[in-house]
């Protein structure tokens, strides 16, 4: 793609940076979350202390022989990374391959007594279960009485704010924006108006989601109102193969979603009947594709992803790390076109994003301008504003 333009990669090595920070302070602290959550054996604490001591001040090790996805993490980058530091490489690739080294610490992997539990489903059942989330769910029953476009509005607002999904329960997206009491308005770019035009009823949408709980289930019920106002025929739901970042969703992690919904009063249930349905006929698939967990950018992905995409009359994508790796994660100048950065997407795609890291493409002159004046640069990070961007034009079939 030589028209595409360029920016440096991010990495984890300068001090002070927000990258270096999540190196150096999240992932110890999840680490110690993660031990105080499950009773694991001496050998869980064993790994667990080695991983500590490396990821803070050792050097990238490539994973056991006999790790089932040893050859693909070989392919994503440990044969290209091993030996060095965990600071110097690109930071969306030793942020995800701790997450894997992780999993490799207590054992998910197996063989063992502890094959196959997620890490962090105390976490995300918190959450879950969290008295936040009867309000929220509460706030359907009112919602129902609005208008089929009104409720859609509101449900695309909840789907892009996650979990302070109470903003994008209100009657507009203006409520939403008013909230914020920034100069700027919280939403720092708007294309929901090209968003609906995409969805006119015909084809398969495809919504990558981000996290479990109380993000996932907004997901949910924004994918429940498409299908039942026949805004798209079928949809389909991508998620993660297995545990990936502390709150990324798996296929557990919308059963349990699903079950909050058809176990709670009022319309809530009616929302997940609907979903539960949807399953059974068919219209709404879950998918975990393997990439779905890669350390690397979607212009990278494998070719079946690909033309899933392609298919797709549109493809949301939803949260940070999707954004990370839907437009690359480097250090663009904020005003560089988001069309230009997605052009190597094979179809119509559309970014659903609350700001939470440094990268950050599509932005006006004057948003930005106001944003740096009004809060420095914590507006990229503190979780305050969020997007929506679509980039509707297919480009040409690549060569």
């Amino acid at each position: 793609m030589p028209d595409t333009p360029t920016a440096p990669v991010i990495l984890g090595d300068e001090p002070g940076s927000f990258p270096r920070s999540v190196l150096a302070e999240r992932h110890p602290a999840i680490i110690h979350q993660v031990r105080d959550a499950f009773p694991y054996g001496p050998e869980q604490h064993r790994a667990l202390d080695a991983l500590l001591k490396n990821c803070t001040e050792g050097t990238i090790e490539p994973l056991p022989a006999d790790a089932p996805d040893h050859d693909r993490w070989a392919a994503w980058g440990t044969e290209k990374y091993s030996g060095q530091s965990w600071y110097d490489v690109p930071w969306l690739w030793s942020e995800s391959y701790f997450y894997r080294q992780l999993l490799e610490a207590v054992g998910y992997f197996g063989p063992g007594a502890w094959q196959g539990i997620d890490p962090f489903r105390p976490f995300k059942r918190a959450e879950l279960d969290a008295p936040e989330t009867d309000e929220e769910l509460a706030a359907l029953d009112e919602l129902e009485s609005r208008p089929p476009a009104e409720r859609a509005n509101s449900l695309l607002h909840g789907s892009l704010w996650g979990n302070r999904a109470d903003l994008g329960f209100r009657l507009s997206a203006a409520g939403a924006e008013s909230a914020s009491q920034d100069p700027v308005p919280a939403l720092v770019a708007d294309d929901s108006e090209r968003l609906w035009s995409l969805l006119s009823g015909t084809g398969t949408l495809c919504l990558v989601a981000d996290n479990a709980g109380r993000e996932l289930i907004p997901d949910l019920l924004l994918l429940a109102h498409l299908l039942d106002q026949r805004r798209v025929e079928r949809a389909v739901l991508h998620i993660k193969p297995h545990p990936y970042y502390v709150s990324d969703a798996t296929t557990a992690d919308v059963v349990d979603a699903l079950h909050r919904l058809v176990g709670a009063p009022g319309a809530a249930a009616t929302y997940g009947r609907r979903l539960w349905s949807a399953m059974a006929d068919g219209r709404l698939t879950v998918r975990a594709h393997p990439f779905s967990c890669a350390p690397l950018p979607y212009a990278e992905m494998p070719a079946d992803l690909r033309a899933e995409f392609a298919a797709a009359t549109l493809t949301i994508v939803k949260g940070d790390l999707n954004y990370r790796r839907l437009v690359g994660d480097r250090r663009w100048a904020p005003t560089t076109p988001f069309a230009d950065v997605t052009a190597y997407f094979p179809g119509p795609v559309a970014a659903l994003r609350t700001l939470k890291s440094d990268v950050i493409t599509g932005l006006d002159a004057g948003t930005e301008a106001a944003l740096v004046a009004a809060e420095g640069q914590r507006w990229r990070t503190g979780g305050t504003h969020a997007l929506i961007q679509v980039r509707g034009v297919s480009p040409a079939p690549a060569v």
